[in-house]
């Protein structure tokens, strides 16, 4: 079998390295053509690197929360072109079974309404929340009736697991109460992404380097 090295693709002229932020296949996985692999995040956008190749992962080369730089080989895809195949004729009566199998995931795949790239209703789905649905068993009809907050209305990650939040808060009967310390309510810390950490270093240095200045006018 061939084994495909897996790149950290160019992002920009001014991008060099970007951050490892969650991985979407393990070892062992079946890859698709253009399907996505892996989460990054840089100074400048959070994105997904697809595979350009079919095949299975066999090797995954940084773990989440490394910084790669650009063109650095971050996995191993062994492709299922040049395996071997064998010179025995088909068996008919295996032929027969392996076609109604795939006639009856068909009729399955019909039933289910799996999550497409475009909805009914023109919206777009990328990859990322696609795949989120698919993690957690949403319809194409729950998905309907998200807003999302993305250009033209695009349905984001954020969008996604903030409907799933308050699914999750709507379905819990127990009242929620106040942690020890002053009555108040319990603090979530989430870990900001590469690119809201560039933005606040640019926010505070530019708070420590403008004039602050204050002028007075009297008018009589």
């Amino acid at each position: 079998m061939a084994r495909f090295e897996l790149k950290l693709p160019k992002m920009g002229e001014s991008v060099a390295e970007a951050t490892i932020t969650s991985w979407l296949k393990g070892i062992g996985d079946t890859i698709e053509l253009d399907e996505a692999i892996v989460e990054i995040a840089t100074d400048k956008v959070d994105s997904e690197v697809p595979s350009e190749v079919e095949g299975t992962l066999v090797e995954i080369l940084f773990k989440k929360d490394d910084l790669v730089a650009v063109g650095s080989t971050i996995a191993i895809i062994e492709t299922i072109s040049d395996i071997d195949e064998s010179n025995n004729a088909p068996n008919p009566e295996i032929l027969s079974e392996v076609t109604q199998l795939e006639e009856s995931l068909k009729i399955i795949e019909i039933n289910e309404a799996p999550i497409t790239k475009t909805s009914p209703s023109g919206k777009f789905y990328s990859p990322l929340v696609r795949n989120i649905a698919k993690a957690e068993n949403i319809s194409m009809a729950e998905l309907e009736m998200i807003n999302g907050v993305g250009k033209d209305g695009r349905v984001t990650k954020g969008d996604v697991l903030s409907a799933l939040a308050g699914g999750a808060t709507a379905k819990s009967s127990a009242p929620k109460t106040p942690s020890a310390d002053f009555g108040e309510k319990p603090v979530e810390r989430v870990r900001m992404s590469k690119l809201r950490q560039k933005v606040a270093e640019r926010l505070k240095e530019s708070q420590n380097t403008a004039a602050i200045l204050t002028t007075f006018n009297e008018v009589d």
